[in-house]
């Protein structure tokens, strides 16, 4: 009807007519033209709907981890202040190390960016968190992007990347001082331009895939494992895709190159001092004869068994790491990672074995052995340790993986409602949608209200310390304030008032010392992170006008104070 009115308009209005035959041929390219913009329109529309939506995950992502930093966790955990007090010591003097060797020695990069969030922030819980906000939301943003690349679809990036962003795992390290929240993002975006070079075959995402890959070797003592992903990734496109290696040779030597370029300062560092080669790790190996009691298969089996049983059944047993006794997956999500993991263990053999026998040449072979490799590989860190375990922390590596193979079951079940009724249809993607807000809302509400609110969160964060630090600021500036406190203790405290004046910080075997050198003074204040009887009893005996007072917090925790 809406052609023949414009083929009637066309003859009105400049006097001619349409031969038959001619005004078929146009009717049928105009009907095509409609139907081209349509599906352009439509598609423009969707492109516009997943913008917002990845948009508005990584918004939300950025305010689960920055809302309330200052309460939670509790408090500051003496491993985090570390990196603080070396932030704060390069911020200052400009020096900035590649390497930091306390604390059984930390990479520079998350230390030398703290330093930066100084700048901005000040020396507060913001300005020394900020690394990890940042890192743990653009991980969010590299999961999606590289669940794209995978699997060829917006809506697998778009339910992947929403599991990260409201993950308990992801929003807890996030929120923590530690340096291996950058592990997850720097993994995720060397892999996402890794695997759109090999789409384009252009160097240019080869050479940024190699260079933030080689960031890698900054962040975290796990990530050193992680170059064998590629290795089994290399094998498995070598074997997939025909004339992979001349295809891709120069492409691959890009990535290569530039992998070393951002490497270098840290192997010409390590070079230098072998020492710093060495960590605390050695110790707690499976390897360790320690450690495996002269049974190490007996010993790996355990550990590995304890490693994975804490996506679904018992998890990290650490306040500082998880909420326990839970597993760290929702039970939905772990249900859907299994479930995924089984899948993609089957359908990979199944992919080998057609490749082998019937040189059928499927491209899921690859990135299902990509996955795999990643999830197992970077398992190590974890099962090849014997202390702690289940580790949280460790594992760290595989977190985007996890929720990446999560998703499968997801998939499944939006490709068969695709081929229903439309009724149908909705009631399965409402389905979906409803399990997936559930999880979310279930998760910032059990870190944010139950994990937040919990005294054994407060006590494994050493929430006194900050107390101390707190009551500290309070005091008048002209009094003389002594700290009495363990090497690692007085750390969060002497990082929050780096610049105090009149600030001593004394070991508990140093007080008999410092009593001989200071007489009775009413301006003396004495901070005790931890009551012992014998300390408060000298204390008393050599200053008689002081008096014990016990400070308690918000949890209930403890320190005490002596003063007039």
């Amino acid at each position: 009807m809406t052609v023949n009115r414009f083929n009637l308009f066309l003859s009105s209005q400049f006097n001619f007519q349409i031969p038959k035959n001619q005004s078929c041929a146009i009717n049928k390219g105009i009907l095509n033209q409609v139907q081209d913009d349509r599906i352009e329109n439509m598609k423009n529309k969707n492109k516009l709907i997943n913008y917002l939506l990845i948009t508005l995950i990584i918004v939300l992502a950025f305010v689960v981890r920055a809302y309330n930093i200052d309460n939670a966790p509790s408090g500051v955990y003496p491993d985090e202040a570390v990196n603080g007090i070396d932030a704060l010591k390069a911020y200052k003097s400009g020096e900035y190390l590649w390497f930091y060797p306390d604390n059984n020695g930390r990479e520079g990069l998350y230390i030398n960016i703290i330093a930066f969030s100084y700048k901005l922030f000040g020396v507060s819980f913001l300005g020394l968190k900020f690394a990890s906000i940042l890192f743990g939301t653009l991980t969010v943003l590299g999961v999606y992007l590289l669940t794209k690349q995978l699997f060829r679809s917006t809506r697998s990036a778009l339910i992947a990347s929403y599991l990260v962003a409201f993950s308990f795992w992801s929003i807890n390290f996030s929120r923590i001082g530690f340096r291996a929240i950058m592990l997850p993002a720097i993994l995720t975006f060397s892999f996402y331009f890794l695997f759109r070079g090999i789409r384009t075959k252009k160097y240019l995402p080869f050479a940024i895939s190699g260079f933030i890959f080689g960031l890698g070797l900054h962040t975290y003592i796990a990530f050193r494992i992680s170059p064998a992903i590629l290795g089994v990734l290399f094998i498995a496109l070598w074997i997939t895709k025909k004339d992979f290696i001349k295809d891709y040779w120069k492409q691959s030597l890009v990535c290569i190159a530039f992998m070393f370029v951002s490497m270098a300062p840290m192997i010409s560092t390590f070079v230098a001092h072998p020492e710093f080669l060495s960590s605390r790790s050695g110790s707690i190996s499976i390897f360790a004869p320690e450690m495996n009691k002269g049974n190490l298969p007996l010993t790996a089996l355990q550990s590995f068994a304890l490693s994975l049983v804490k996506y679904n059944f018992w998890g990290d047993q650490n306040w500082r790491h998880n909420y326990p006794p839970y597993p760290i997956l929702h039970p939905f999500i772990g249900i859907t990672f299994a479930i995924g993991l089984i899948y993609l263990i089957m359908k990979f053999f199944h992919l080998a074995y057609l490749r082998f026998k019937h040189n059928i040449r499927d491209r899921k072979l690859y990135i299902y052995s990509f996955i795999l490799a990643w999830f197992f590989i970077m398992q190590a860190p974890e099962f090849l340790s014997a202390e702690g375990l289940p580790h949280a922390l460790r594992a760290i590596g595989v977190l985007p993986v996890v929720y990446i193979i999560s998703i499968v079951p997801f998939l499944w079940i939006l490709g068969k409602a695709d081929q229903m009724s439309h009724s149908s249809r909705m009631a399965v993607y409402s389905f979906v949608i409803l399990v997936l807000l559930f999880v979310g809302v279930f998760n910032v509400t059990k870190y944010h209200y139950f994990w937040a609110n919990n005294p054994r969160q407060a006590h494994s964060f050493e929430s006194e310390l900050i107390d101390a630090s707190d009551y500290l600021q309070s005091t008048p500036n002209d009094s003389q304030k002594v700290v009495i406190a363990e090497n690692m203790q007085r750390i969060p405290i002497r990082l929050f008032n780096f610049d105090r004046s009149n600030m001593t910080y004394i070991h508990p075997s140093e007080l008999d010392q410092f009593i001989s050198k200071n007489a009775p003074s009413e301006n003396l204040i004495f901070v005790l992170t931890d009551r012992q009887n014998w300390i408060s009893e000298k204390l008393t005996d050599a200053y008689p006008d002081l008096k014990l007072e016990r400070m308690s917090g918000k949890f209930g925790e403890s320190f005490w104070v002596v003063k007039k």
